[in-house]
């Protein structure tokens, strides 16, 4: 067990546990349409990816959200957690809007667009990718905790 007096020593950072986090968004544009990429591997899903060591939610949500789709964002709030505890991920999800760029595809989307909800539904056919648009719409849902194990 890590001494308490010096859990913030960048020098522990390379001991385990090692968790993965990472935000997506769920992105609303003025006329209700959803964000979507379409990822190589995945299919449609809503942007988002890794956070970095040492970035902040907000930058990295900002920014992967950009760098797959050309938008920038600005978050609205925070909806919940999808956590895969058997990979050790942690999944935070928001709600936001755009406030400028050009949808563009990238590496990492080969795709991207504003859907309306039920067609943008229908094309998120991964795992559980689908429930996560569907509850970070659900207010009265927020905040949410999902935990499951994909092994």
């Amino acid at each position: 067990m890590r001494n308490s007096s010096n859990w913030y020593d960048s020098s522990s950072w390379n001991q385990s546990p090692k968790h993965i986090v990472s935000a997506a968004a769920t992105v609303l544009n003025e006329a209700g349409d959803i964000l979507l990429v379409k990822a190589p591997d995945r299919g449609w899903e809503i942007p988002g990816g890794q956070v970095e060591q040492g970035e902040s939610m907000s930058l990295a949500l900002a920014r992967e959200v950009r760098e797959e789709t050309g938008i920038n964002v600005e978050i609205l709030r925070f909806c919940g957690i999808f956590q895969t505890v058997s990979r050790s991920i942690c999944n935070l999800l928001f709600l936001a809007r755009p406030i400028g760029g050009r949808l563009a595809t990238s590496p990492e989307s080969i795709e991207v667009g504003w859907y309306k909800l039920p067609e943008a539904l229908d094309k998120i056919t991964y795992f559980n990718f689908r429930e996560r648009v569907e509850l970070s719409l659900d207010q009265k849902s927020d905040p949410f905790i999902v935990e499951y194990d994909d092994s």
